[in-house]
């Protein structure tokens, strides 16, 4: 393959994902009853160097893709590539060597650090593991200059978890996830459990270091005010489903799929007086069970232009303006 046809090629395609968790039940749990179909059948692909913001109400399977395409949690079926090569037939020596490129930033900084390792420590065990620097003296140094980048003060490397601020501990958990000096991260609410201006900075961090290291973001997010800035394209999700993608601004100006117009529609206006002389409607409903999802459209139930046809058949995503694809049979 040419170094144009690579260069064109998505750094990670994710093509008809499913995952389904088991319901069992009986003294030993050995008697499947159902499954909960978290995601049931997802497509979209992330290009070197993009932003792609993942966005979708709680419990509609953001979290649950992220972790599919980290190897977390293994796929029910569908396909995962990284730079051509399907993840999920990958031995675990093979996937050893990819988790280097591969990293995350999880969502709580208050869960996600050992309490009894300092922060030196924390930072330096993944690179200790991959024996990127077997020298210590080194490796400390690398971990300082680390902590440094994302806005921390050397010194942190002796403080255990505890002794920070949250603000503080997710910029360990990025100095973390840059350890490996991987290509892709997988930011998993990353920002959502800090204030609101301490999200502004952690913002700002993460695309500084985009653009420094030419890193590639697989942004999972609920608040659509931080996709916005953050993101090149937007990725709507809905019950395990993919219902819009499209470029941010295009998404933002003209959504088209009824529940990401609605969506849009529930975030507040900063002007008291627009605010109070808008005419907004919530969605009507809610969400159905992921156990036993809606045949046809999985929104029909709550969609005002549902019609028959929305009942049957399931929509299929369909490029309707260039780059902006919709899965409404009702969208033209």
């Amino acid at each position: 393959m040419t170094g144009a046809a690579v260069a064109a090629r998505p750094l990670l395609e994710v093509r008809g994902l499913h995952m389904h968790f088991p319901i069992s039940e009986g003294v030993l749990l050995r008697r499947q009853i159902g499954e909960v179909k978290a995601i049931d059948g997802v497509d979209f692909s992330v290009q070197r160097g993009e932003t792609l913001g993942l966005v979708g109400e709680s419990g509609c399977g953001k979290t649950t893709t992220g972790r599919c395409i980290l190897q977390l949690e293994k796929p029910t079926a569908g396909s995962i590539f990284y730079d051509g090569v399907d993840i999920n037939t990958l031995s675990r020596p093979e996937m050893l060597a990819l988790r280097r490129r591969i990293q995350v930033i999880f969502q709580d900084p208050y869960s996600s650090l050992n309490p009894r390792m300092k922060v030196g420590d924390i930072i330096g065990e993944p690179i200790k593991v991959h024996g990127l620097v077997p020298d210590a003296g080194k490796r400390i140094a690398r971990v300082r200059e680390l902590l440094s980048v994302c806005g921390l003060d050397p010194s942190f490397a002796d403080r255990y978890p505890h002794e920070m601020s949250g603000g503080q501990r997710q910029r360990v958990g990025i100095a973390r996830a840059l350890a490996l000096e991987p290509e892709f991260i997988v930011c998993d609410e990353a920002v959502s459990a800090l204030d609101v201006s301490i999200q502004a900075q952690v913002i700002n961090l993460l695309e500084d270091l985009r653009e420094r290291f030419g890193l590639t973001y697989l942004f999972i997010a609920h608040d659509l005010s931080v996709v916005r800035h953050l993101c090149q394209r937007v990725a709507v999700m809905y019950l395990g489903r993919v219902v819009e993608l499209a470029d941010c601004d295009e998404l933002f100006d003209n959504p088209m799929h009824p529940y990401t117009r609605a969506l849009l529609a529930a975030v507040p206006v900063p002007d008291p007086a627009i605010e109070a002389g808008r005419a907004f409607q919530p969605v009507r409903g809610e969400v159905p069970s992921p156990i036993n999802p809606p045949s046809g459209c999985v929104f029909h139930p709550r969609c005002t232009m549902a019609v028959e046809s929305c009942r049957q058949a399931r929509p299929e995503l369909r490029e309707l303006r260039p780059g902006h694809w919709v899965a409404c049979s009702q969208v033209n």
